[in-house]
């Protein structure tokens, strides 16, 4: 979180039990806005991700309803059966049975894993796991949708300096690869910082794998360093440079 500054904000898509970066940007803002109101994108990071099964990188996929519904938000995306969450919570404990921690989250995990069973919306199943996770991580950076604040501007950068303004937010922090559609210009006028996560130099640790892969769940970090696992999110860690301010 910020120290002696104002009010920091990210303004992100729920993912499925996202990957470290992700979860570092919520440990570098005051506040973390859920941002699903927008078109649900086949083959993402919305309804799946990757763990590492024996040294190798398997999908974990969600599935859901799209035949029809391509212009759907991710707020409105349904999953099509419950048995999902036992097939993803038992290749977990395939997975991760035998690593240092497993044993240390996997009664919350599998509560998690219960409780989604229940839900029929992705949005809201990905909500809790995001929950789940920040709790392991000990992250308490409140977790808010962008539906909570009235949509008025057209323009996508100008929903997101809405959603600053309604949150009385003066920085606004966004994944690296928002640079291709954000206008910097538009944060600037409304006198809204802006900056950009930067995932370059996270650390490795064992993780069984023939070549190191960074692009994995967090869950990965957890099963395998325990609460260690903060001290590879740059966010949390002293004179680590995870934050680029943009160029206007």
């Amino acid at each position: 979180m910020t120290h002696g500054r104002g009010k920091s904000i990210a303004i992100l898509q729920s993912n499925y039990i996202p990957w470290k970066g992700y979860f570092d940007i919520i440990a570098a803002v005051d506040e973390f806005v859920i941002f699903d109101e927008v078109q649900f994108t086949r083959r993402d990071w919305r309804n799946r991700n990757r763990i590492v099964n024996h040294g190798r990188v398997q999908w974990l996929t969600i599935p859901v309803a799209t035949k029809g519904a391509f212009d759907s938000a991710v707020c409105d995306i349904e999953v099509v059966a419950s048995d999902w969450a036992d097939r993803h919570w038992s290749t977990l404990r395939h997975a991760y049975g035998k690593a240092p921690h497993f044993h240390h989250y996997a009664p919350a995990l599998e509560r998690a894993y219960a409780e989604a069973a229940r839900l029929s919306l992705l949005s809201a199943i990905n909500r809790l796991f995001l929950k789940t996770l920040c709790q392991f991580l000990d992250l308490a950076t409140p977790l808010l949708s962008s539906a909570d604040v009235p949509r008025e501007a057209a323009n996508p950068t100008a929903r997101l300096v809405e959603i600053c303004k309604a949150r009385r937010a003066d920085r606004y922090v966004s994944g690296p690869a928002a640079r291709a559609y954000i206008d910097p210009a538009m944060f600037s006028t409304a006198g809204i910082g802006l900056a950009y996560a930067d995932y370059a130099g996270y650390p490795t640790y064992v993780q069984g794998t023939a070549a190191f892969e960074h692009g994995v769940s967090m869950l990965d970090v957890l099963m395998r360093l325990g609460p260690d696992s903060r001290r590879h999110l740059k966010s949390l860690r002293p004179g680590a440079e995870f934050l680029e301010p943009a160029e206007v």
